[in-house]
């Protein structure tokens, strides 16, 4: 039976890209979780005793080998219990797949709060700045309406202490631990100005800081709208997206790029609601399959107005489960076109056991398939860490992505598509790439760029930034040019400070990235990095392809409404 989307009773599921907490824990990286109370499972009962005739005997080795740690390992008197169960049970789970895991109460109340869309802090992105072995953390952006922006913060402002104590020499991963902390307690941030070098001292309380699932959304050109949907799915994803095209709409938008690149998954529903957007009524937008009930559903399409605007989704091998879902549904309805590179492939469903002490099972409970019935699920029996690194997390990004090996489907026009490994783009593109001589630039840029914002660069104080930032500019062409007189005040600069080791032939070789990452630095003092982050997708060839392609995707559109109305 297809279920609505909306129906009482469906489980808020997770689909995201869930690695074992102690990837997680290295990478500083988290998916979106669910939170619920599941339905009764008809599976055995642990207490039971059916474990197998081999349980017995491996539990009471699983005990004497902990005391025989204890009486005689070198540091077994002070043993962190905690790391030791928690690493046993993320084995045990790990032999029945890569995505089921365990969070213990610490790790479970991080995901919890990142699927609100949100973090307790001040609202700022901090980076370093390195002068030889001399090491100082900046403010490089605030967020709109931040706690660090309402007490002031900026672009350039240099972070010298945090609660009296120096951060001189300390790189921004560990400053950052000073500035989270518990929401509606205040810390005290020391900072320098770049304007004039002066020190201010300003107390700040830690509030819940959005994280919204749409980094950005504008017209990249006359017709054309962009909606970045990087930030994963969460619980406001299609409200952001909702919000984001009716404001497109309202600048001429009839051709849309949705970006799902990196975007590693998350909320069921949330997906499933941002592919309503786009079908008719009754299509098939995705269905899964499980064991207990409640685990296998149906959802298909509830829209009786579709938005039939064009449209290029983007994808790369970081896109991962809800944004699978979202790119195989407008896939297989031959609905958008599909451009970048081979997704993760990641057709599992997980739910969240709550345990006691406020820690959870994340437990695999269902596969999913698309429209046409592709599993995208890719093969994960090498096991352990090769399993994350053919399609996307931790990938060698050379290489390219394991093509899906799977059955063969066919979208509604009946084209050829594949299960197995991922949803194949429509156009293969590669992404563009910084070189290491173009990153050797970026310490020597910033630093020029702190002198320009300040005011200090001869002949360009019109580049100086005083007032409070602008969040919501639309980005003209004549917002902070980098002329060729600037380019010269640049090269002048990277001379004179021979600590960052930049020549001025250097600069002149790399010069669209070095122009393109100083009007970056500038916008972003001026408007915040979400504005200024425009001018890399300017050069983007998967961005520049997504464009080129409108005209295919929307004959695509056209082509399966003819097939859908002949029935």
């Amino acid at each position: 039976m297809t279920k609505r989307f909306f129906a009482p009773g469906v489980l808020f599921l997770l689909l995201a890209l869930s690695v074992p907490a102690f990837i997680f824990a290295q990478q500083n990286r988290s998916a979106r979780r669910a939170t619920a109370t599941p339905e009764r499972s008809t599976t055995t009962n642990p207490s039971s005793g059916k474990f197998g005739s081999a349980a017995p005997q491996i539990k009471s080795d699983l005990a004497e080998a902990l005391s025989v740690i204890q009486a005689n390992h070198i540091d077994g008197k002070k043993l962190d219990y905690n790391s030791i169960f928690k690493s046993s049970i993320i084995s045990m789970l790990g032999v029945l797949d890569p995505h089921s895991t365990y969070f213990d109460p610490v790790d479970y109340a991080s995901f919890r709060t990142e699927q609100r869309s949100e973090y307790f802090g001040i609202g700022a992105t901090i980076e370093d700045l390195r002068e030889g072995t001399d090491v100082n953390t900046f403010i490089r952006a605030t967020f709109s309406d931040s706690p660090a922006a309402r007490a002031g913060l900026r672009y350039g402002d240099r972070i010298t202490a945090v609660d009296g104590q120096s951060m001189k020499g300390k790189t921004y991963p560990e400053v950052r631990k000073f500035l989270l902390g518990p929401r509606g307690t205040t810390v005290k941030v020391t900072v320098e100005h770049p304007g004039n070098h002066q020190s201010e001292t300003v107390s700040i309380i830690r509030d819940a800081v959005s994280l919204p699932s749409i980094a950005q959304s504008y017209m990249l050109r006359p017709g054309v709208g962009y909606v970045a949907m990087t930030g994963g799915f969460n619980l406001t994803t299609a409200d952001e997206f909702e919000q984001s095209l009716k404001q497109l709409h309202s600048k001429g938008m009839n051709m849309l790029v949705l970006d799902l690149r990196g975007n590693r998954g998350g909320l069921l529903i949330q997906a499933v609601r941002v592919a309503n957007t786009f079908l008719q009524r009754g299509q098939m937008i995705v269905s899964q399959k499980g064991r207990f009930r409640d685990s296998s559903q149906a959802y298909a399409a509830v829209n009786d107005s579709p938005d039939n605007v064009a449209v290029v989704v983007l994808v790369n091998g970081d896109s991962a489960s809800a944004a699978e879902i979202v790119a195989g549904a407008l896939q297989d309805h031959d609905r958008a076109l599909i451009v970048g590179e081979t997704t993760f492939g990641k057709g599992l469903v997980q739910f969240p056991f709550q345990l006691d002490y406020d820690s959870a099972l994340l437990l695999t409970i269902a596969k999913y398939f698309t429209p046409s019935g592709r599993l995208i699920q890719r093969d994960y029996s090498v096991g352990g860490y090769d399993y994350y690194n053919p399609g996307g997390l931790a990938a060698d990004k050379n290489q390219p992505a394991n093509p899906p090996n799977g059955p063969e489907s066919h979208t509604d026009t009946g084209r050829a598509v594949y299960g197995g490994g991922g949803i194949s783009p429509d156009e293969n593109v590669k992404p563009g790439r910084i070189t290491p001589a173009e990153a050797h630039l970026r310490d020597v840029i910033f630093a020029f760029s702190l002198e320009l914002i300040a005011g200090r660069v001869t002949g360009f104080e019109t580049y100086k930034v005083q007032r409070a930032i602008e969040f919501d500019h639309d980005l003209e062409s004549a917002d902070y040019p980098v002329t060729d007189p600037l380019f010269k005040e640049l090269k002048k600069f990277a001379a004179s400070k021979a600590i960052f080791k930049v020549t001025p032939d250097q600069l002149d070789r790399s010069r669209t990235f070095a122009e393109r990452q100083l009007r970056y630095n500038v916008l972003s003092a001026a408007y915040g990095f979400r504005v200024a982050t425009q001018v890399f997708n300017d050069a983007d060839p998967q961005v520049g392809r997504a464009v080129d392609a409108m005209p295919r995707a929307r004959e695509l559109a056209l082509a399966a409404s003819r097939v859908r109305a002949r029935g």
